[in-house]
């Protein structure tokens, strides 16, 4: 079993950072592939970004690629996905995913989520 709390989420205007953090407890969180999904209201959940075991191979959805990064401390079972030049089509509930595999394939374990709003 894994354990995912995320948090960071909050009220930002249109063009602000923030970085949201997923704490990891449970399985190996080194040898975890770890992603990012959101899901905005109304929508079906979709994928932010992933990173493998090692931060060695990174994907991220081209809605926003240059803008999000997402990085990992294996040291601190921490995965973070820093944001900036955030627009009103990022406000969603941002969820922290685990797989049971080196690399990214499906999220076994998630998180509760962490609510992002960006206002105009």
């Amino acid at each position: 079993q894994v354990q995912l709390v995320e948090s960071g989420g909050g009220l930002v205007q249109a063009g602000d950072s923030l970085r949201l953090s997923c704490a990891a407890s449970g399985r190996t969180f080194s040898s975890s592939a770890m992603a990012w999904f959101r899901q905005a209201p109304g929508k079906e959940r979709e994928f932010v970004a992933a990173i493998s075991w090692s931060g060695g191979r990174i994907n991220y959805a081209d809605s926003v690629k240059g803008r999000f990064t997402i990085f990992r401390d294996n040291a601190k079972n921490t995965v973070y996905l820093q944001m900036s030049s955030l627009n009103t089509e990022d406000t969603a509930v941002y969820y922290c995913a685990a797989s049971e595999t080196m690399y990214w394939t499906r999220g076994n374990y998630w998180g509760q989520g962490t609510q992002v709003t960006v206002s105009s």
